[in-house]
């Protein structure tokens, strides 16, 4: 059955959490609530839209319904899409014309072909990665933009590619810069190069003490640290990994009357008033 689907700018439902209740946090000049939605599983039942495609009115419905919740964040990518689903057209055509406190992130550097193959685009390429991300949610600007860092580069230098991604900042094609999948070093460098609002990377119970690290770093220089597969691991499964206390978390939530997801959402949320977590499609 399809979710309904409630206004986008209805405001928020009677009696139900909105997604202001944890407070809010800024990206660059602009306040969103610490709860927020990734799109990635939007278009299919897989990660980064592989697997089933989703029914199309279900997938409206839900941004509608998040939207309707509080959710004044989205998290996409133009290489969020199935074989019959885009992640961005889903979002066009659920939610505009926006809502003003609409923030919408992207990511470039990544791609994928029409069969779904893996792309890395050269730095002179990241235009046309901004531009058809502009093209597909029918915007003339990204208020948010973050560098997806490719494993390969894990040791090395972004600076070449987060230069031009700044160039594009200052065309007025992006508000705001952010760096994805990065390290500490890739924040540094970034900084040194433009200002960043954001690290967008894999975060939650059991994460590495290199990304707990990085965390507070963020914290320490007002930058956001954005978790994704905090609830949901990159594989469907719940949570980040294997050996994450799984007996633990559920005995909380039978506690608390609450579920998996939620314990580890809330657990999330409170490693700093700085750190916004991002949803995902069921």
């Amino acid at each position: 059955m399809a979710t309904p689907t409630p206004s986008a700018t209805s405001g928020p439902v009677s009696g139900a959490v909105s997604a202001a209740a944890a407070g809010t946090w800024t990206l660059g000049d602009r306040t969103v609530n610490r709860v927020g939605f990734g799109a990635m599983r939007l278009p299919g039942t897989a990660a980064f839209g592989f697997g089933a495609p989703r029914d199309r009115d279900q997938a409206l419905g839900v941004l509608r319904r998040a939207v309707e919740l509080g959710v004044n964040h989205i998290d996409t990518a133009a290489f969020y899409f199935s074989p019959l689903r885009s992640a961005n057209e889903l979002i066009n055509t659920a939610l505009a014309p926006y809502p003003e406190d609409l923030v919408i992130a992207t990511k470039v550097w990544a791609g994928r072909d029409p069969s779904g193959e893996w792309q890395w685009a050269e730095p002179g390429r990241l235009r046309g990665q901004v531009e058809e991300n502009l093209r597909q949610l029918g915007r003339d600007h990204l208020d948010v933009v973050a560098l997806r860092v490719p494993p390969s580069r894990r040791d090395g230098s972004i600076g070449e590619h987060f230069a031009a991604l700044a160039a594009l900042r200052d065309a007025g094609l992006v508000r705001h810069l952010g760096i994805s999948n990065a390290t500490s070093r890739h924040l540094a460098e970034a900084l040194e190069i433009a200002p960043v609002v954001c690290v967008q990377n894999p975060f939650g119970i059991g994460a590495p003490a290199e990304q707990r690290d990085l965390l507070r770093a963020c914290g320490e220089r007002g930058i956001a640290f954005v978790p994704f597969f905090a609830i949901a691991g990159e594989g469907g499964g719940d949570g980040p990994g294997p050996g994450t206390g799984d007996g633990e978390i559920e005995a909380v939530a039978r506690a608390h009357g609450a579920t998996a997801a939620q314990v580890r959402l809330a657990w999330t949320l409170a490693q700093g008033p700085h750190v916004p977590s991002l949803g995902t499609a069921p």
